[in-house]
């Protein structure tokens, strides 16, 4: 049976320095998606973390609930950072669902968060703009 608890331990304690080990955790070809990114291939994805370190400061996953089966999981959790160093403490709620290989090795890893509501609209400036656009689209109920 997979063991679940390792691979949070991963993702909650992350590094710059822990990613240099993901191919502990994910297959020399798997593919990775977020709202940014849509790679295949454990380089592709550990660039994918190292410019999460270089782009916020402090970064955190917080995992908050874990559905397994066999041959996958389900995670949820929460994404801490700050733009800047000393900045206020940012949240991203998301969600990840992840599929193994045989070797129990991650094979697919799609990141499922709002990025206009959860990011955007945390930029000073676009910030605004956001609030803006969602005021004049809502339903207003």
């Amino acid at each position: 049976m997979l063991d679940i608890g390792r691979l949070v331990a991963f993702f909650e304690s992350m590094t710059p320095a822990s990613i240099e080990a993901i191919d502990k955790y994910y297959a020399d070809d798997a593919c990775f998606k977020d709202p940014f990114n849509d790679v295949r291939g454990i380089g592709k994805i550990r660039r994918v973390y190292a410019h999460m370190f270089e782009q916020v400061a402090e970064p955190r996953f917080h995992v908050t609930e874990r559905l397994v089966a066999d041959n996958g999981a389900f995670l949820t959790w929460d994404f801490t950072f700050r733009f800047r160093p000393g900045g206020a403490i940012e949240t991203v709620h998301g969600s990840s669902h992840l599929r193994f290989d045989a070797h129990e090795k991650i094979v697919y890893h799609c990141d499922y968060w709002d990025a206009a509501g959860e990011l955007y609209a945390k930029v000073p400036v676009l910030g605004a703009l956001m609030r803006l656009a969602r005021r004049r689209l809502s339903a207003g109920v």
